[in-house]
This record gives C-alpha cells, structure tokens and sequence, in this order.
C-alpha cells in the first residue's frame, strides 16, 4: 500500500470513527428500573423538598430584573408590558410541561437537558445542547457577581461610615484603559457562594430558601403598597404603540423567566422525583408569571409609561410618590434576588459537569472562557426530545418506508419545524410581507400534522405532557421564533461556539466517552 493510499485510509477510518461515537445514544432507565446511588455511597443525597424546589426555581428566575426589566420594556410597550410578560410566560409554561415529563421519566438521573438530549438524539448533540447551555451558566455567573457586587456597595453606603469612602475599584467596577473593569468584590461574592455549595445542597439549599422568601416579601409588598398609588388613567392607552411593541418586549422578557430548568438538574437529590420535579417545575414558573404580572400592572399604574427612568424604574416610580423607603427595600430585594440566581446559576453548573463527567466527555476546563448564548436552544431541543422518547416506546415507530425511516422522516419534520420558527422570527423582525410568515407558519403546521398523523406515541409513566406531539412543536417554533429576535452577535456566537465544541468532541470527546458506563451506575 502506497504512502497516499495509506493517509487516505486512515482519514477515512478517523471520520468514520467520528461519525459512529458521535451517532451513539445512551439508554437511561426509567423509573420503574431505577435505582439510586445513595445506599452505596456513591450518589448524591436526596435532601430537597417539594418546597424546596419551588424555591429553587423562583431563586433561579426572579433576580434583580423583576425590579428593573419590567420598568425598561414598558418604556416602548406602556402598560401593554403586562401582555408581554404573559406572551413569554405562556412560551415557557409549554417548555416547563416538556421539562416536566423528561423530568417525571427520568427521575435519577443528574444532567438535565443534556442527559435527555444524550438519550434522545446521540451524543454530539448532547455535548453542542451542554456547551450552550453551561457556557450562558458561566457567563451569567459573571455579570450577576458584577450587579450583585454593587448593590451590596449600595446597600453599604447607606450607613454614613462607609458613604462615599468606598472606592469604586472594590464593588461598583473601575475602568482601566477604557477596556479593562477591576471589581475586586465580585469574585469573592463568587468563591463565598462556591464555597456554600462545597458544604452540601442541605446548607445551600437553606441559604436558597432564606434568600428566596425574603426576595419574594419584599416583592409582594413592593406590589400591594405600590397597588394603593395606582391612578388607573395611566393604563391608557394600553398598547400606545401597537402590538408589534408588545411582541418584541415578549422577547426580551423571555428570559427573566429562565430558570425553572434549574430544577431539572435537581433530579438525583430530589426526595420524590417522580412527582416533585413536574410540580416544582410548573409551580415555580407560575408563581414568577404572577409576580411579574402584578410588578407590571403596579409601575405602569403608579407613572406614566413615557416618564419611567432607565436604570431603576421601580425605586424612582416609588420615591416620585414620596415612599422613598421602598426603595430601599428594592435594593434589599436585588441583594436577595442576585444571590439566589447566582447560588442556583453556581449549582446547575456543577450538576451539569457531574452528568458530563460521569459519561467521560470533557476536561472541563477547555469551556471556562468561551461565551454563549443558548437557553432557547436548550429548551427546544429538550421539546423535540419529549416527542423523540415518544416514539422509542412503540416500535412501530421504526417502521422504515420506500425512501427514509419513519424516525428520520420525524427529525425531519422537527427541523423543519425549527428552521420555519426561524424563518418566521426574521421575516417579523425585518418587516417583511405578512404573506411569508403566513407561509412558514403553514409549513410548519403541516410538519405537525404529519408528526401527528405518521408517528406512533405511547403515554410515558409519571407526569405527562399534554397534547404530544402539538404541544412541544409550538414549543419549538416559538422557541426559534424568538431566537430570531436576538442581536445578529447571539447567533455569531452560536455558531462560532458550535464549531469549537464539535472541534473539543473531536479531538478529546469521542475517544472518551463512555454512554454505557454511566447508566449502568443507576441500574440495580
């Protein structure tokens, strides 16, 4: 055999190598065959509540933002705000259903997303889903350090010690170079939180809890004694600038309401699983639609939309009506509320890596400085693996046609589906004819029916999303449809990300990876 011939042979055997470990799956038991590590010593513990995994959720959702996004997105929607917090509500509470059956099914298992898309799909989509989803952890962890960092400067400065005797290199971030940002607070508010973690889920979760109801007393209040200030007159006109301002402010406040998947990745520490994660998930996500609402209808009710400050909206509407010790309270609540996301935010990612780290994957390290932006994403692969597991319970469903398996034909129509959302969300974003999103959005619907129509479904055991496979298919195109309204950056990054992960599986992943190993672990 020639030298030439010998390269060509051994490229082909690497790439096909690449391609057999990144189609594989991994199998995870259901709950009925589970078993949990706990007896053995080698599993977490099973501490939390269903009360505490209400708490968990809200901690992870509802930070400062409640305090500041409501006010910034009313600016362009007026009191219409309301609506947009309930467009972006009802998008999750179908993403939160999907969660909730992954979650109900497969009760012990830590990972998540990525473990349900490592079942679902194969593995290289699970390690892409993992990559997006833990890097928008890291980087969330910085900036909600950074905010957090500050306010408690704000807090401090409050007492005439410290008034104007902190200098701002230690909380509120000095520039250096006009590049370059020292905040020397930040990172120690990180290790402290890091540190609480180490001690155990029991320890963390009581400072979770603690910090969580403080943010939501101070929230209620904040709602009932703004309710008394409210002069209904401010309401109108309700949607001053249309419905297409309503609309894009859905999809900036889509993501106050990221979070409740935290809960997800609790699955392994859960004391009832099956029946407190789908409720814990829901429960969460309801109450944060609550609390937004009635922020909403209170600042819009309390000022004129158009006079609404940029920076903190809610303080300046309560220090207008002469309650300037609310705003104090606020900044109570942003502390509570930043700790609560940032300590929840810290424990995903560590149970996100332990998943990863059991099948083999990753040296993690490689992922510590690249950015992402990926919840939509996660959410909607996490969709399409709700209607995906569906099929793997009737074998029907591998019933192979005259040209394409009835699975491929499926993944077809869930892409499709996809790439419609996608299409739809940038005709709306640049003003195109009403003529094509009516297109796409027929296209889709017909993905729908043929999933519905063609496909074989079986009920799973425990919670079950309703409505499969309509419910996660809406899910997705809504999903994409607001991915399509990020800055073209998030899609840059999306993509750059993408590449690099593949390019980390490729030269570490795939030789690594174990999908039996892990699983066996939870198998009695």
């Amino acid at each position: 055999m020639s030298v030439e011939q010998s390269s060509v042979h051994t490229s082909s055997s690497h790439f096909s190598h690449f391609w057999s470990s990144a189609l594989r799956s991994k199998p995870l038991s259901p709950a009925s065959e589970t078993h949990v590590l706990t007896n053995s010593g080698e599993g977490l513990v099973r501490r939390l509540s269903l009360f505490d995994l209400i708490l968990l959720g809200i901690g992870a959702s509802i930070g400062a933002g409640i305090f500041v996004v409501t006010g910034t997105v009313a600016k362009d929607a007026g009191p219409g705000v309301t609506i947009s917090f309930i467009i972006a509500g009802a998008c999750c509470v179908l993403n939160a259903l999907c969660y909730a059956e992954l979650a109900s099914r497969f009760p012990a298992v830590v990972g998540g997303a990525y473990l349900y898309t490592y079942s679902a799909f194969n593995e290289l989509t699970a390690f892409l889903v993992f990559a997006q989803l833990m890097l928008d952890y890291h980087i969330g962890a910085a900036s909600i350090a950074r905010s957090l960092a500050s306010y408690v400067v704000s807090l401090l400065e409050l007492i005439p010690l410290f008034k104007d005797n902190i200098p701002n290199w230690f909380g509120h971030g000095h520039e250096v170079l006009g590049a370059l940002s020292i905040n020397i607070l930040a990172p120690i508010l990180l290790m402290l939180l890091t540190i609480v973690l180490c001690w155990g889920v029991g320890e963390s979760s009581i400072l979770n809890s603690l910090m969580t109801v403080t943010k939501v007393v101070i929230v209620l209040f904040v709602i009932i004694v703004g309710a008394f200030k409210v002069d209904v007159s401010n309401w109108t006109p309700f949607a001053p600038n249309g419905a297409k301002a309503i609309l894009t402010g859905a999809t900036v406040v889509f993501f106050a309401y990221v979070g409740f998947d935290a809960v997800a990745n609790s699955a392994e520490e859960s004391k009832r699983p099956q029946r407190d994660l789908p409720l814990g998930i829901i429960g969460s996500l309801l109450i944060c639609v609550v609390l937004y609402i009635g922020v909403c209808l209170v600042i819009t009710g309390m000022v004129p939309y158009q006079l609404l400050g940029e920076d903190a909206p809610l303080a300046e509407a309560f220090s207008s009506k002469g309650l300037k010790y609310v705003s104090v309270l606020i900044s109570i609540g942003a502390v509570a509320g930043l700790t609560t996301t940032l300590l929840v935010g810290l424990y995903v990612q560590s149970r996100l890596y332990l998943g990863l780290g059991r099948d083999g994957l990753l040296n993690v390290h490689v992922l510590s400085h690249i950015l992402s932006v990926g919840s939509l994403t996660g959410y909607s692969v996490v969709s399409a693996c709700v209607v995906t597991l569906r099929w793997t319970d009737k074998a029907a469903s591998q019933i192979s046609t005259r040209w394409v398996s009835k699975r491929a034909e499926g993944i077809i129509c869930l892409l499709t589906i996809a790439c419609c959302g996608f299409a739809a969300g940038i005709f709306y974003r640049f003003g195109a004819s009403f003529v094509f999103m009516i297109l796409t959005t027929v296209i889709a619907i017909c993905c729908a029916a043929a999933l519905y129509l063609r496909q074989f479904y079986a009920d799973p055991p425990g919670f079950s999303c309703p409505g499969v496979p309509i419910l996660p298919t809406i899910s997705i195109f809504l999903n994409i449809f607001l991915f399509a309204q990020l800055h073209y950056e998030a899609w840059v990054r999306f993509v750059v990300l993408s590449i690099i992960t593949v390019g980390i599986y490729a030269f570490y992943g795939q030789y690594h990876a174990d999908p039996d190993s892990a699983n066996e672990e939870f198998l009695g």
